[in-house]
């Protein structure tokens, strides 16, 4: 019997091309997941797709495999250029472009595809030599992307599939004009194959599909299941000055192999990280800041288990996929509700169990109607959570401010206080 998290369409009975077949077999991969269950069928057939499911259910294998499998059973036109990309993968963040090529380059193994990827802060003229060198699937982040485009690297006019994943974050990032520069350089929406994927199809999104793909196909996994049922959420009340002390004693207490513990701000995550290491926790930052290669070094490092705590910004919550996450906090509650929803899904992925436990604290406490009213249930408090705050907890120095101002988007929200305290 197949995993519960699998549906059960078996790839072995779809009609993908030999060499991904034996790709899958070496991986060991025998059953869909729910939405590659109902995405490749239709894809296989032609159709485009707009596709949302919750993450880690394995929308990227979905449109990789539709991808390779066109490229395998349409070959490239008589007279084409041979090094000119067929398909272009559009990914909002460097982590996820890097972790499609990853499984692009599992999934194709057997079949012989060159695959690029390209993102911005790294590997610049490494990055435009593979390109020149021939490439059938480029995947990348928008600038970077433009970038060799406006140099004649290469070209889009033999583009033949055009795939854009977490969409939604396109727009939260400010991309979807670099998109339309893009697409306007391929050829018309009927003489390629369309594939757009995200966790939410927000109205937005859908206007994007529907303007530059032909007829896509919706489909949506459990849309009313937002937050993954495998994990276990949890919700303690306490005071600003409690959160380090209560961080040191849940992970004195879970003891969990991988910790990912979320932050609003850079400067916040600074000072988890100095704690976390005053106390004894290995402990490093991931952010925005951070130079790409030490971003891709510390994901290995947390995904080899070398690594036991990462701390983050919100740059780390969509689209990695990281094995083997015990534990979520959120340190502080996020401002956008859809946020909680993506952070608590890097645990209890690919059929694991995981925990989420969230700090509700006074400057963050606003965000909670909001996560409660979009998951469409209140979170439950933890048991006895004050008694794991830590007495013993070296509480570093706060680096001072280089500017005035609240940690709130909008305000300071002084003069506000906060509402009492669910019991």
């Amino acid at each position: 019997m197949q995993p519960d998290h699998l549906s059960s369409v078996r790839f072995a009975d779809l009609p993908l091309h030999p060499s991904l077949q034996a790709s899958l077999t070496q991986l060991g991969y025998t059953h869909c997941t729910p939405i590659q269950a109902q995405a490749l069928p239709k894809a296989l057939a032609g159709e485009d797709l707009a596709g949302q499911a919750q993450t880690g259910t394995g929308k990227s294998a979905a449109f990789l495999l539709a991808t390779m499998n066109h490229l395998l059973t349409h070959p490239r036109a008589e007279g084409d250029d041979p090094k000119q990309p067929r398909a272009l993968i559009l990914a909002p963040t460097r982590e996820l472009a890097v972790q499609i090529h990853n499984d692009a380059m599992g999934l194709g193994s057997q079949t012989g595809l060159r695959m690029t990827v390209c993102y911005g802060g790294a590997g610049y003229e490494l990055q435009r030599q593979s390109i020149e060198n021939g490439v059938d699937i480029l995947i990348g982040t928008p600038g970077r992307l433009i970038d060799y485009f406006k140099q004649g690297t290469y070209h889009l006019k033999q583009a033949e599939v055009l795939v854009l994943d977490e969409a939604d974050r396109m727009f939260d990032l400010g991309f979807i004009a670099d998109i339309r520069y893009l697409i306007r350089k391929m050829p018309p929406a009927a003489q390629r194959k369309n594939y757009l994927f995200s966790a939410t199809l927000s109205h937005r999104v859908l206007e994007l599909a529907f303007e530059h793909m032909n007829d896509p196909q919706k489909i949506e996994i459990e849309p009313e299941q937002v937050t993954a049922e495998r994990v276990r959420q949890e919700l303690v009340h306490v005071a600003n000055d409690e959160k380090l002390p209560f961080l040191v004693g849940l992970l004195r207490d879970r003891n969990a192999f991988r910790s990912l513990v979320f932050l609003n701000t850079k400067r916040g995550a600074e000072f988890v990280e100095r704690g976390l290491k005053a106390n004894g926790f290995d402990a490093r930052v991931l952010s925005g800041d951070v130079s790409q290669g030490t971003r891709l070094r510390l994901l290995e490092d947390f995904k080899e288990g070398k690594l036991p705590v990462l701390v983050a910004t919100d740059v780390a919550a969509r689209g990695l996929h990281i094995p083997g996450v015990d534990l979520v906090v959120n340190y502080d509650l996020p401002q956008d509700a859809e946020d909680y929803v993506h952070r608590i899904g890097r645990t209890a992925r690919a059929g694991a169990t995981g925990d989420a436990v969230s700090l509700c604290c006074e400057t963050w406490v606003y965000s909670l109607p909001d996560i409660e009213k979009y998951i469409g249930d209140r979170l439950p408090l933890m048991p006895d959570g004050h008694a794991l705050i830590a007495s013993d907890v070296v509480i570093p120095k706060m680096e001072p401010r280089r500017h005035q101002g609240g940690g709130r988007r909008g305000g300071g929200g002084g003069g506000r206080r906060p509402p009492p305290r669910r019991r």
